[in-house]
């Protein structure tokens, strides 16, 4: 079949796998310590899959909240010397670098955030960026794809290990809660939960009247 560009599958949207691990649940005030990103491709036949992965550890802004219970569940140790974490600003831009590049190489007009219960890292993507104030945010502010809402319609599963299960991903879970492999877990989801709905249906603008 000819393939059409992923920039009109998603109405000019890339979407961008972004996990996120925190000191906290409230983005305003509690630390990003960890965010990884996926870029989702699409290969000739028009199927999705997993791009490159971006990702970096973040240092704690000034004054912010690290919640015990957090740092138990995510493994994450702020002071840890091998973290290698960088000041907010400066994983933004690392971030958001070969995203705008891969914005511009696929023709799409912004990325939006894809995510597993995506309301949460978007939230913490958003804050983070008006602290740094940064001006060109690559993301739509608040439009995303949310994987456990998917997941649900898809396999009737919202929990991200059940989804992946009943998708048939491999899953290992003494690698999760790590952004990296959270991140492409949910970006093998994502694309499988498209491809399956596109290979019933078709493409959705071949599906509309002409």
């Amino acid at each position: 079949m000819n393939a059409r560009p992923i920039n009109q599958r998603f109405r000019g949207f890339l979407p961008v796998v972004v996990d996120i691990e925190t000191g906290g649940v409230n983005a305003a005030t509690d630390a990003m310590l960890q965010i990884a990103a996926v870029i989702v491709k699409m290969d000739e036949e028009g199927r999705l899959y997993n791009g490159p992965t971006f990702t970096t550890h973040v240092e704690p802004f000034k004054g912010a909240n690290l919640d015990p219970k957090s740092l138990e569940f995510n493994g994450i140790d702020p002071d840890h010397p091998l973290r290698m974490a960088v000041p907010e600003d400066e994983a933004l831009r690392y971030i958001f670098q070969p995203i705008r590049e891969a914005i511009r190489t696929t023709d799409c007009s912004r990325a939006v955030l894809v995510g597993h219960n995506a309301w949460f890292d978007l939230g913490f993507l958003n804050a983070a960026v008006k602290r740094c104030g940064i001006k060109r945010n690559p993301f739509h502010p608040f439009s995303c794809f949310d994987t456990a809402t998917l997941s649900g319609l898809a396999y009737g599963q919202t929990v991200l290990a059940r989804g992946i299960a009943a998708a048939g991903i491999t899953w290992d879970a003494r690698e999760a809660h790590s952004a990296i492999y959270d991140a492409e877990k949910t970006a093998e989801l994502f694309c499988t939960i498209v491809n399956r709905w596109d290979a019933l249906n078709g493409h959705p603008n071949d599906r509309q009247p002409g």
